[in-house]
């Protein structure tokens, strides 16, 4: 049995606001069948930012196609964003 947490993954979005960020991100995800289990964003003058937490292991498309496709829609959509496995994201940020 898998570890719960080598399927989770750290999403981050940043970039200035606008319109449908929240709605492209989270409907490609759907798509893929990538269940979001915390989300949490912020606008900072005019400035957004989103985390989210989200659970891969119904996942119809692998760990590295998603990274890619949501780097993709980033472009896109004028804004960056960055799709880290979860235990890869906490060896990076420990102090």
């Amino acid at each position: 049995m898998k570890n719960k947490k080598q399927n989770r993954a750290i999403i981050s979005v940043l970039g200035k606001d606008t319109v449908g960020i929240i709605a492209k991100v989270c409907t490609y995800l759907a798509g893929c069948h990538v269940n979001v289990l915390d989300i949490s964003q912020t606008i900072v003058d005019e400035y957004f930012t989103m985390m989210m937490i989200v659970d891969l292991e119904s996942s119809m498309k692998d760990f590295d196609l998603v990274q890619k496709e949501l780097s993709q829609i980033g472009e896109e959509i004028g804004v960056e964003v960055k799709c880290q496995r979860e235990e890869i994201f906490e060896m990076m940020h420990r102090i």
